[in-house]
């Protein structure tokens, strides 16, 4: 039988992604589970199907940090007969330790990859989805200066300052953009639910954000300096039982995957929405993402960019045509 409905998992071809498409795939044979990321130089949908000895899971390119990428990935959805999505997790991301890096379009790389596709990626497949669809937008406890994660603390002036960092802030450091745009992907999902909640209720579309915690081995640290990557992949990974007696947000990915695919398709989270996980924990995010007037700023950049000065992009993203 032809699958009933769609999952998109970005970043979904190592690390967190992975493991929760697999879950996905396993719980929902009756799913068409797309893996779409830069690469799947693993075969990371081959292994899913042939674990689970199912062909229910299929890889599909897309470089987030390159608008065409996207406007190409939803235009080949749309050409497709796939079947309409249920659930939508805007899960990849990248930190940039060193100096400032920017796309080819100008725009610095961190906010590109975790904000701004995902946001451009929702907007073009909002007509392929599903009644009641979920999204979930993995953002990071590092997002809360509160949680005393070690990197920088998140600092929100604008969405165009994020976009395009003056002068004064050329030298911040790769990690604060990290926490400042996972601060963004907080700001972003609130903004989106009050939208959802006034406009269009009838579509029964979810948002939550969610903080896969502290994950050893994963790819997020892949462009650190050499004596960060030793640490991060072959290190810490190894003493994993140390660290959860230490620090307590600290998981596999594997555990951490298992808690994003209940947010994306668990009984038990029907129908919640603007709200923020840790893990399978619903708590409170940072205050900082409570701030209307930072969630306003960044909706409304967001919108203006994404729209380049078509009104008919414009209203269409608005009303989620």
């Amino acid at each position: 039988m032809p699958p009933s409905r769609s999952v998109i998992i970005t970043g979904g071809t190592a690390g967190l992604g992975l493991f929760a498409a697999r879950e996905i795939a396993k719980a929902h044979p009756e799913y068409l589970v797309v893996l779409a990321s830069r690469n799947d130089g693993d075969g990371a949908a081959d292994k899913i199907n042939a674990g689970l000895q199912q062909e229910n899971t299929v890889y599909v390119p897309l470089d987030l940090s390159d608008n065409a990428s996207v406007r190409k990935f939803a235009e080949k959805w749309a050409s497709k007969n796939h079947p309409p999505i249920q659930a939508l997790l805007l899960n990849a991301g990248l930190q940039f330790p060193g100096a400032l890096q920017k796309n080819f379009e100008g725009l610095e790389k961190t906010f590109v990859i975790s904000h701004i596709g995902h946001a451009l990626l929702f907007h073009l497949l909002c007509p392929y989805f599903a009644p009641n669809i979920r999204v979930v937008v993995t953002s990071s406890g590092t997002h809360d200066p509160a949680k005393k994660t070690g990197l920088p603390d998140a600092v929100y002036h604008s969405a165009e300052e994020l976009a395009h960092p003056p002068t004064s802030a050329v030298k911040i450091p790769g990690r604060q953009r990290y926490s400042t745009t996972k601060l963004a992907n907080v700001l972003w999902t609130y903004a989106l639910n009050s939208r959802l909640v006034r406009r269009v209720p009838e579509r029964g579309i979810t948002i939550n954000a969610f903080d896969p915690g502290l994950m050893p081995g994963t790819g997020l640290a892949r462009v650190a300096v050499w004596y960060q990557r030793i640490l991060w992949f072959y290190v810490l990974p190894y003493i994993m039982p140390l660290l959860k007696l230490l620090i307590p947000n600290v998981h596999t990915a594997e555990e951490s995957g298992h808690s994003l695919a209940r947010l994306a398709v668990g009984k038990e989270v029907e129908g919640v929405s603007g709200r923020y996980f840790e893990g399978s924990r619903e708590i409170k995010s940072s205050n900082d993402s409570y701030d209307e007037s930072k969630q306003e700023d960044l909706w409304t950049w967001t919108i203006d960019y994404l729209s380049n000065g078509s009104d008919s992009d414009k209203a269409r993203f608005e009303s989620f045509a």
